[in-house]
């Protein structure tokens, strides 16, 4: 199936050509997108010179943003699967293979989980283990979500699945982002399915990640669940 990996970047001068270096290791038939929000670095013109198509943005737009520039791309150009993965190597291409073959086998959606058996986060401490688990169960619980890692950002869908949601009405960020595009996904009936990963440390730069984009998926999920299971109902 022809793939299309997306990968927003900003800043990533440090790690976007071993990224790519690997990703072509692991699914040669794969190609990549680095949507890139003006870095200063110099990141879109490594990406191009490893040999990467290179979406430039004039500034930084964030994350869902990104992706959904990034998938408009892919449906429009014909490929059958989109993966999103993070650039700084948290994500390791060795996976790639695994999510791939689950859209092949019929997943509407592949997502790399940290919190089904065989998947790990070796560096985490107990604390942010326990935030992160316990927000997923939120999540879960709260829009009858059968999934045990929302928030991942390491996922594959197949193209006919996504081109059926409305791209343009997806506005969370981060992980708000991730959560609503698999909420999405479910309700329109489509096929989630979980592969175990181990998520690595970032090895070099600066996590860009926030407080507040915790904090908007948390609202988001509540209203979401009173939309949709309280609202709608009455």
């Amino acid at each position: 199936m022809r793939t299309l990996v997306v990968l927003p970047t900003y800043q990533e001068a440090a790690n976007v050509a071993e990224v790519l270096r690997r990703i072509h290791a692991a699914a040669p038939d794969a190609d990549a997108l680095v949507v890139d929000d003006g870095s200063p670095d110099g990141t879109a013109d490594l990406a191009e010179a490893a040999g990467a198509d290179v979406l430039r943005r004039l500034r930084k737009s964030g994350l869902g943003s990104a992706y959904r520039d990034g998938f408009r791309r892919g449906l429009d150009r014909g490929y059958e699967v989109l993966v999103e993965m993070d650039s700084d190597l948290q994500h390791d291409p060795a996976a790639l293979p695994s999510l791939l073959t689950a859209v092949e086998e019929g997943a509407d959606l592949a997502i790399g989980s940290r919190y089904v058996p065989g998947g790990s986060i070796p560096n985490w401490s107990r604390r942010r283990q326990a935030l992160s688990r316990w927000g997923n169960r939120y999540a879960s619980f709260l829009l009858g979500l059968p999934v045990h890692d929302a928030t991942a950002g390491y996922r594959a869908y197949r193209a006919d699945t996504l081109a059926k949601l409305d791209l343009d009405a997806v506005r969370a960020d981060g992980y708000g982002f991730q959560i609503e595009m698999a909420y999405l996904v479910h309700r329109l009936g489509g096929r989630v399915v979980e592969i175990p990963i181990s998520f690595a440390d970032r090895e070099k730069g600066e996590s860009k990640m926030s407080t507040r984009i915790v904090v908007e998926a948390l609202v988001l999920v509540t209203w979401w669940a009173l939309r949709d299971r309280v609202l709608r109902r009455r």
